[in-house]
């Protein structure tokens, strides 16, 4: 018999990974990541969570591997050039307080490589495609959308993880006005090169 002949049979590895992931999709949407434990997803997948640790490593590795994002960005091309920073530091603002997985994502980020690779995949491809829509020179587009993606990040972890207090005391309105303007200037500046 030739492989030609008969089917590939999947993995018992691969059925087993997909049950994981599955149950931990599952158990982050229901208890957040905080909560969600390895026991639990184990079981959810049935499967002794051993064999969590043994594919995944880590909570934070599983987070990172389970985890779909979608910043969910406006067009940009519908927003009036002078208005992109305001429109992107609402955006962003909206996005971290309304969904809890992102503040998990980025945590785990801080300490787990998978996660922090993850973390620039979603940022580096969803951000850099939304500020190529707008026209800028095609040479500065990543660098406009690695500045912007440092200020919404510095942003995230001083409000939502670290929890500085004058970050977590302003006001929404506060933020975007104090931001919006450096982000303006990363996305339309001159670039001093």
């Amino acid at each position: 018999m030739t492989a030609s002949t008969h089917p590939a049979h999947p993995r018992r590895s691969d059925a087993t990974r997909a049950a994981i992931l599955r149950a931990a999709r599952e158990r982050f949407a229901a208890d957040g990541y905080e909560r969600a434990t390895i026991r639990a997803i184990a079981a959810d997948a049935r499967i002794d969570p051993s064999m969590v640790m043994r594919y995944y490593g880590s909570k934070e590795g599983l987070f990172a591997a389970a985890a779909e994002f979608d910043l969910r960005l406006p067009d940009l091309t519908a927003v009036p050039s002078g208005q992109l920073g305001e429109v992107l530091v609402r955006h962003f603002l909206a996005r971290w307080e309304g969904d809890e997985t992102l503040a998990a994502l980025l945590r785990a980020a801080s300490t787990n490589p998978g996660a922090a690779e993850r973390m620039r995949g979603i940022f580096a491809d969803q951000l850099t495609a939304a500020v190529a829509t707008f026209g800028t020179d095609p040479a500065l587009t990543a660098r406009r959308a690695g500045l912007v993606a440092s200020q919404i990040l510095g942003l995230a972890i001083t409000r939502y993880i670290v929890r500085l207090p004058p970050m977590v005391d302003m006001a929404p309105e506060e933020l975007v006005s104090w931001i919006a303007p450096t982000l303006q200037r990363y996305l339309t500046g001159l670039s001093q090169t």
